[in-house]
């Protein structure tokens, strides 16, 4: 039987999902509605995507008894407030990353979740991806020794972008790129908290941050050092750096599609689209999209690739990081 999803909001995420599961077998996968606050461009988003059911609220898609899970791609300084609505009608959720706007956000969404008893998952897609998949493989197979150093980085010059710098709309590279590479070294160290996180930076006249590196501590003398800018573009890669060698992620290490062992690379290829998408490898949304509906089918109520304690752990860090920087938003007040 096919999964039916809803789709909550038409932003360019949203069509980029849809996209990415139009190269899953339909008999698996199936778009029953979609939701928009604005009811022309959800009746145009539907039409382009053909979508049986349009609703101009999200209360109303909550509502809907046909949905089994609802893909979750509004901006995130509102995930807390939709994504709570759904838990409490006990729909089943993928929710965009960063799950919330802080740490105390995030911990009401897990607990909702355990309340109401439904599947519940940060949109963590890079953790979906073959090639983490891959590195996880490497690292139980202790394949490069004991892990001492972690470095990932991610620079995209998008600071012309409003939705990047404006605080009221949750701007900063930490919050929108500079989470992939803090998850990252959390997949790398199995979801241990760090003994201490020190970060640096720069602020944006707006007051959120432009550029950013992170260093987090871990007992035994292991470290990751990150690094993310909204300022310029930078390459993108990841190392991790063991006793006994090195794995890499040449290039766009929130969504790769090789990964380097000892020099020895292996390529994961994205499945073909001919339809249009807006961001790099979109087409490796599918892997997101399978893995919920085999959590589904399994009556999970989290992912094992992104457990509700690795996004708390997360957005703890990320709280942290904003701490040090003297980065706060509207949400942190109340």
């Amino acid at each position: 039987m096919a999964t039916k999803w809803g789709i909550c909001s038409v932003g360019k995420i949203c069509n980029d999902f849809l996209v990415a599961l139009g190269t899953l077998p339909p008999e698996d996968h199936q778009v029953a509605a979609v939701a928009a606050r604005d009811p022309t461009r959800a009746k145009d988003f539907a039409k382009s995507h053909n979508i049986p059911k349009v609703y101009g609220s999200y209360d109303e898609l909550a509502k809907d008894p046909d949905i089994d899970i609802i893909y979750v791609g509004v901006l995130h300084t509102i995930h807390h407030k939709v994504v709570l609505m759904f838990l409490q009608n006990r729909k089943n959720v993928l929710c965009e990353k960063p799950l919330a706007m802080n740490f105390t956000e995030v911990k009401e969404l897990t607990s909702a979740a355990r309340k109401y008893n439904v599947f519940f998952m940060e949109a963590m897609w890079s953790r979906c991806f073959p090639a983490y998949e891959q590195i996880r493989g490497f690292l139980s197979q202790k394949a490069i020794g004991d892990v001492k150093v972690v470095r990932a980085e991610f620079g995209s010059n998008q600071y012309h972008v409003p939705r990047a710098v404006q605080k009221e709309l949750g701007g900063g590279a930490l919050l929108d790129i500079g989470c992939y590479c803090i998850q990252f070294a959390l997949m790398v160290f199995s979801g241990e908290k760090p003994e201490s996180v020190t970060a640096k930076g720069f602020l944006y006249e707006t007051g959120v941050d432009e550029t950013i590196t992170i260093i987090l501590q871990y007992p035994g003398k292991r470290q990751a050092i990150l690094t993310s800018t909204m300022m310029v573009g930078m390459p993108n890669q990841a190392a991790i750096c063991g006793s006994k060698g090195m794995i890499q992620v040449p290039s766009c290490m929130w969504c790769p599609t090789s990964v380097i062992l000892n020099g020895q690379e292996t390529t994961f290829p994205l499945p073909p689209s001919t339809k249009a998408t807006n961001f790099t490898n979109s087409m490796g949304l599918s892997y997101e999209a399978e893995h919920v509906r085999q959590c589904l089918r399994k009556g999970l109520k989290e992912s094992p690739y992104m457990t509700w304690a690795d996004s708390e752990l997360l957005a703890g860090i990320m709280e942290e990081v904003r701490k040090q920087l003297g980065v706060t938003f509207p949400q942190d007040k109340s």
